[in-house]
Formats: structure tokens, sequence, C-alpha cells
């Protein structure tokens, strides 16, 4: 799983400009930092110097200068070494359950990509859709929706899906530039960017429930979420394949023995091998328990990492020792320190500065509903464009949001979740690990992306005002 965090390339950008970007971040870090901490602002000191630190992450984050889970550990440890804070206020952010069910969560991820489970699951797929262009592309976008579950990673999810498209692709006998190539990498591309919204499952909406229930003080149920965007998924997944179809018509409608190549591939990775029916049932149970949390009570937290840990229990599981030991950590210790400078802010009263700041133009409009839904949706679109990350747009606003919600007797947990969605929409390749993964493939260009990503943000948008209006009071969200 990626925290998003490689250097990228915005749309136009040579290498060099990137280095230039970098460099020039990077000296932004030091300077705007220096002239905080020393500037006769009238504020406290503890909050000046928490905001001076704080800008050093963010300004990391912003220009991609230090890996982001060394700008935050670094941040962390600057509070608590120059004295802005105590240790466990610097660092309580690793003391909470998000960072750990996002590890659970990875573990989770390594478990269906190791045993071949979830390319088993998108073939199954597959293999039930037809031979035809626009079958196919509705399978892909399905079984990305299902890939959702077990691999919480945008990019893992992009890999597995891609390395099947292709295949179709080949199968079809065309190439890069052809309207089938630029339709099914495009689609499962920004798929496995945009339904991992609507599940508690991916790095982003893993970190927006632990700021939602740690700053705005409301208990986040994994079921509620799920029950809130499964109307807002089954119309994306209609929508997004209508589209696709319409602004990528096929060079070939019927793909010739399409069946026979699914079935070649299914018999190639032969029956289901007890390591797979292994995962498939951890998988299951994490499933049901997710999805009853109304009923037990239990934390989706403690039921992702308790699974991951099944995961690697001898006997039961389907890890290793070794697979644990290659286990990237550093998306988890970049949500933590995220979580710890929300913490710092609030301990400092720097956050309600903020907030004060950059939300205070926001209140008189969100007069109803309707209003209130579309404001914090495109607020948060265009939010966007200034991180190219996911996690650090959340990491950075959700705090602020969450503090001016309570401020202003708003739901934190309705503005939470327009919030976190809204990071899902996206119109530059550069917005996006999962979106340059796609993009390297070389199958469509950045123009597409434009046209595709702005005609389903304009679209999300809609639905969500319409669910948040009439559908989610009924679930007990308003």
């Amino acid at each position: 799983m990626s925290t998003e965090a490689t250097v990228q390339l915005m749309p136009g950008e040579r290498s060099s400009d990137v280095s230039l970007r970098v460099n020039i971040g990077r000296v932004l870090c030091v300077v705007i930092p220096i002239i905080l901490w020393f500037a006769p602002l009238n504020i406290t000191t503890p909050a000046k110097h928490a905001l001076a630190i704080t800008s050093f992450m963010i300004i990391a984050w912003v220009t991609e200068a230090i890996e982001f889970a060394v700008a935050g550990l670094i941040g962390c440890y600057l509070y608590w070494a120059l004295g802005v804070v105590p240790f466990d206020v610097a660092f309580r952010g690793f003391a909470t359950d998000t960072p750990w069910f996002l590890f659970g969560a990875i573990l989770f991820g390594t478990m269906a990509t190791k045993t071949g489970l979830a390319r088993r699951i998108a073939f199954l797929v597959m293999q039930r859709v037809g031979s035809t262009y626009s079958r196919i592309l509705l399978g892909l976008i399905i079984a990305a929706v299902l890939l959702t579950f077990i691999v919480p990673s945008g990019v893992a999810c992009v890999v597995i899906m891609a390395s099947i498209a292709l295949g179709f692709i080949e199968a079809f006998g065309v190439g890069p530039g052809s309207n089938i190539g630029r339709g099914m990498l495009l689609i499962v591309t920004y798929s496995a960017g945009l339904f991992d919204k609507m599940v508690i499952a991916g790095a982003s909406s893993i970190t927006a429930r632990g700021l939602i229930e740690r700053v705005g003080g409301v208990q986040v149920l994994w079921s509620r979420w799920f029950l809130a965007y499964v109307p807002c998924t089954l119309i994306t997944v209609f929508i997004a394949w209508r589209l696709m179809l319409w602004f990528f018509p096929p060079e070939k409608p019927v793909l010739s023995g399409g069946d026979r190549y699914v079935r070649d591939e299914i018999q190639k990775m032969g029956s289901w091998t007890p390591l797979q029916l292994r995962a498939a049932l951890l998988a299951l149970v994490a499933m049901v328990l997710w999805l009853t949390d109304f009923i037990h009570g239990i934390s989706p937290s403690i039921i992702g990492l308790g699974i991951g840990f099944c995961a690697v229990l001898p006997g039961l599981g389907v890890l290793t020792v070794e697979d644990l030991k290659r286990v990237n950590l550093l998306p988890v210790f970049f949500v933590a320190s995220a979580l710890g400078m929300g913490e710092v802010l609030n301990q400092t009263k720097a956050l309600s500065l903020l907030t004060n700041f950059v939300f205070a133009w926001m209140e008189p409009l969100l007069s109803n509903v309707f209003v209130t839904t579309i404001v914090l949706y495109w607020t948060g679109f265009v939010y966007h464009f200034f991180l190219a990350s996911e996690i650090s747009m959340l990491a950075t606003s959700m705090p602020l949001l969450m503090n001016f919600a309570k401020a202003h007797n708003f739901n934190p947990l309705l503005l939470g979740m327009i919030w976190s969605f809204a990071a899902g929409g996206k119109i530059f390749v550069y917005q996006s690990a999962v979106m340059m993964v796609g993009y390297s493939y070389g199958y469509f260009e950045a123009r597409d992306l434009l046209r595709i990503g702005f005609c389903l943000t304009v679209i999300e948008s809609i639905i969500l005002m319409l669910l948040v209006a009439f559908y989610w009071p009924v679930i007990g969200i308003r």
C-alpha cells in the first residue's frame, strides 16, 4: 500500500520541473517555519510554535519535498523536542486505533494478493459478463468494486486489474491509443481511486474515519458508512460504464473467443488452493463482522487488525514472517503522525485559529442541505488540487472541518463524510499515485482523464446531494 509519496509529475511537467518543485519545497520547509516561529503574532506562544512546525509538515506534504511518513515523524518529534507539547501529546496519533486499523488492512491486502484470491475473484466476475467490449468494461468495473473490500490499496487494485485488462486488450488485437485500450485502462484506474471512498477500506477512508471520531467526537460505524454509499456505488457503476462506452466506442465490438480466453486464464490458476480458501474465509468473517458492527458494537479497527493478525498465525493464516517483514509500514507512520498533528493543534488552541481562517467564509453558505453538500464537495474538490495525495488532503483539512462543525453545531459525521468523498474526484494525473500508476501503462492520455474525471465529478456531486438530502436521514445521518 502506498501513501502516494513518490515524486509525481504533473501534466506537462518534466523531471527538471519536478526537481525544481521539490527543491523549492525543501527551502520553504525551512524558511516558512522559522519565520512563523519568531513572528510577532498576537497569539499564544504554544499556538505559534505549533503552527510553525505544522507549516513544515504541510509544505513537505504539498510539495513532496520529503517522503510523507518521514515528514510526519519529524514534525511529531519537533513538537516534543522543542517543548511545544509533551511526548504523549506529540505522538498520541500512534496510540489511536486508526493507524493500526490501516496496518491490519495492509495485511489483509497482502493476504489477498499473495494467495491469488484477488485475481481469481476478478476473473470469476469476468467469466460471467460476456465477451463483448461493453460487457467486459462492465465486468472490469464490478471487479474493481469487489476488490476494494479485500485489497485496501488503490495502487494494488490498479496493478491487479490492469494485468487483466491488458490481457483483454491483447486478445482484441489493439494497442495503446485505441479506444478499447484507453477505455479499459482508464476505467480500472479511475475505479480504483473512486470506490475506496465509498467503503472504509483504503488508507484515505480509514484516515477520514479516524479523524472524524478523534476530532469530531462521533462514532463512525463501518456498516453505516457502507450503507450510506451503496446507492452511490450502484449508480456510479452504471454511469461510469455508459460514459466509457460513449467516449471510447470500440474498434471491435466483440472479442472473438473471449470466453475461451477467460476460461484459459482460470484454468491456468488451477483449482482453489488451501491458502486461497483460508484467505476467502478470513475475508468473509471480516465482512460479516463489519456489516453487523451496529449489532455487536465491536470497533472496525479491532476487526480489521484482528483479521490481519489471523492472517499471520501459523496453521491458520496465509502469511509468513517473511511476508510480514516486507510490509511497508510508512503508510501507518504517516497516518499516525497526521493524527498527532491534529492532536497538537487542538491542545495548543491553534486549531481554532486555523479553522476560523480557512472555513469562516463557509458558514453563511451552509443554509440548507443542498447548498451545504455542494459547497463542501466542490471546496474539497478544489482543495485537492493543491495536495497530490488524498491522505494529506484529509489529514490537513479534516481536523479543521471537524472543529468548524462542532463550533457551529453541524453534524461532524455528515460534514466529514461529504468532505472525504470529495477526495475521490480527480481530473489531473498528479492528484493521486493511483492515477500515476494507471497512466504509466501508456494507454490513455491526460486529456482522457480530464474528460472522464470532470464528467464523473459533476455527476457524483449531484448523486451525493440527493443522497444527503433524502437517503442519509433515513439511515440516521442528518
